[in-house]
């Protein structure tokens, strides 16, 4: 099937089920949450009995806060064995973290995606690359269920366009995301709150993380590659969290003499989180499937437990391979 006759099976499927078990991707970024707590709210307004979650760690992004998170449980809190599962704005099950052992137990698995990285998993798999968002993906949902777009929902799915989007200035931009951003704030949305939540606040220590972080930054003229590290040391000394930063590889990326910005975060644990954006010469999507990860052509990640140099190094050396 077609992603339009993918999207009225889902419809029809979750129109004829009262419950609902939501997940996104782990370390959920404001399109995860935005999708998944807009469709929540919609569906628990409808009448069905809804769960939300995603993997661990369970912490919801400072920046991402202000969304209504009512819905939300602990990943242990999820149902085992759901009857209807949709996992929204996932790649990959491994993305899912640990629920993707309940997704593989769950009677049906929905899955609303917009990553060409997505090769298709679920029973009912809408994934369309075109889309902006997954957000665009729910809103369509709704429109077809018939639910209500109350102010709640509006500003979860205007949340999710405007994150993807970069404030609506990345290439992926279409007409009809604007369209859609416009009911959204017919309907209630906040863009004033939204985007000072999201972009204009930060705690004081992002300040120093950034200067330090920004002080290590190199340059790579020739490869047009810039690249630094942050550690977990860096956010421990100015006391604050990892989701404290992730406005950070933004910053990075204005260096005018680069294609492709790369962010290396360093975990306690060992783990190697990778950010990755470029100006569009380079598909850094695919780069970071290559590296066991996923994303977009312009912005994208993995995970690794190389180390922090050698990563940088890998990607550096990769970038020819994807222009």
């Amino acid at each position: 099937m077609n992603s339009t006759e993918e999207l009225n099976a889902a419809a029809e499927a979750i129109a004829t089920t009262e419950e609902l078990a939501l997940a996104c991707h782990v370390g959920p970024d404001g399109d995860a949450l935005g999708s998944m707590l807009g469709l929540g709210i919609a569906a628990r307004n409808a009448g069905k009995r809804v769960t939300a979650s995603f993997g661990s760690p369970f912490v919801m992004p400072p920046n991402l806060a202000f969304l209504p998170s009512g819905l939300l449980v602990a990943p242990e809190d999820f149902p085992a064995t759901p009857e209807l599962m949709v996992v929204l704005d996932v790649g990959s099950a491994e993305r899912l973290g640990e629920l993707a052992s309940n997704a593989s137990k769950a009677a049906s698995v929905i899955v609303l995606d917009h990553h060409v990285t997505n090769e298709g998993f679920g029973d009912i798999s809408v994934v369309d690359p075109k889309a902006a968002a997954t957000g665009e993906l729910v809103f369509d949902l709704l429109g077809l269920l018939n639910w209500q777009i109350t102010p709640d929902v509006a500003n979860c799915l205007h949340t999710a366009l405007v994150t993807d989007t970069g404030r609506f200035l990345y290439a992926n931009t279409t007409p009809r995301t604007l369209e859609i951003a416009a009911v959204l704030v017919g309907a209630g949305a906040q863009p004033t709150e939204i985007g000072r939540h999201v972009y204009e606040e930060s705690p004081f220590g992002y300040l120093k993380v950034a200067a330090v972080a920004l002080g290590r930054a190199e340059l790579d003229v020739d490869a047009r590659f810039v690249s630094t590290i942050v550690t977990q040391a860096d956010l421990t000394a100015a006391g604050i969290d990892w989701g404290d930063i992730d406005n950070l590889i933004d910053t990075l990326r204005l260096a005018e003499e680069a294609d492709v910005a790369t962010l290396v975060k360093v975990h306690k644990d060992g783990r190697v989180r990778v950010s990755m954006r470029s100006r569009g010469d380079t598909d850094v999507g695919s780069l970071a499937v290559a590296m066991g990860g996923g994303g977009h052509r312009l912005a994208a990640g993995f995970t690794t437990e190389a180390d922090a140099e050698a990563v940088i190094r890998q990607v550096r050396e990769a970038m020819e391979e994807y222009r």
